[in-house]
């Protein structure tokens, strides 16, 4: 359906009360491996981060890349192993993870942007000790003995120590951080970290106005599959203690509420593969997905 010159200029008049909501306020958002999509989707993601940072909003990028690392470990013949839902990194995998994460997606991002007539800075959590994390343990229930035991899962950590001073000097200077979610160990080697627990630990470190989710689902669901537009973080906690919050969107909503608390305003889970769903989500009154809020 063409657009008339009317009707663009009536959709900008109406964003503007939006615009000035999120004048100057920095907006980090989590573009995952699945959402990334086809080359179209992502150029258009990256336009619409441009357009972000044109009206005078902040905003940072935070990607994952797990289809592409399963892709190139396949590819040099480096067999995955996990437990608990998370990928155990040995040396070799970590070797793979930082080059594919830090490297060829994260560049390949920063170029999108560029294209689209931004100016990206592509980092990662070692430049500037940005993030500085801990070994992560995982218990896990064995199925048929009931009986816990701790895994080790290898060179994957948890965000310990933020600093945003690299970000500072970024940000309000018509700069886009485009960070990867690899990590500084305590003695300088390096970490794997979940992508969405990192972007939600620089979200609270900027104490971001938004923490924009994007995964490959509309956002949580009630029993009956129906998005749930809004929760609090005490309506969410019981979602996941009743079970209507399960799988693989607990973690991502724990991640949401730990930002809430570090001091993110909200935060919203939304489907990344929805045409220009962050807009959708800043600049009009029906959003895009699950806002969770204090």
């Amino acid at each position: 359906m063409e657009v008339t010159p009317f009707q663009q200029a009536r959709i900008l008049a109406e964003a503007l009360p939006y615009m000035r909501r999120y004048d100057e306020a920095t907006i980090v958002i989590k573009y995952g491996g699945h959402a990334m999509g086809e080359e179209q989707q992502a150029r258009d993601f990256a336009r619409d981060i441009v357009l972000l940072e044109q009206t005078a909003i902040n905003p940072v990028v935070v990607h994952g890349g797990g289809p592409q690392i399963e892709a190139m470990l396949k590819k040099v013949g480096v067999q995955s192993q996990f437990a608990g839902g998370l990928r155990i990194t040995d040396a070799k995998t970590l070797e793979i993870v930082e080059m594919v994460l830090a490297g060829s997606i994260n560049k390949q991002m920063v170029g999108y942007i560029n294209d689209a007539g931004g100016k990206a800075v592509g980092l990662c959590g070692k430049d500037g000790n940005m993030v500085v994390a801990r070994k992560l343990t995982r218990s896990v229930v064995d199925p048929d003995s009931h009986i816990e035991r701790v895994v080790d899962l290898g060179f994957v950590g948890e965000p310990d120590k933020i600093d945003t001073t690299v970000l500072m000097q970024i940000l309000g200077r018509d700069l886009i951080p485009v960070l990867a979610p690899v990590a500084a160990s305590a003695d300088g080697g390096t970490f794997n970290v979940n992508a969405d627990t990192f972007a939600g630990a620089i979200a609270g470190a900027l104490e971001a106005k938004r923490f924009l989710l994007l995964t490959d689902v509309p956002g949580v669901l009630d029993k009956s599959k129906k998005l749930i537009p809004q929760l609090t973080i005490e309506e969410a906690r019981a979602l996941i203690a009743d079970g209507t919050i399960a799988g693989g969107m607990i973690p991502k909503v724990e991640t949401c509420i730990d930002a809430l608390e570090r001091g993110v305003e909200g935060v919203v889970i939304l489907d990344g593969k929805v045409p220009h769903a962050v807009l959708l989500e800043l600049f009009t009154e029906l959003g895009a997905g699950t806002l969770i809020h204090n």
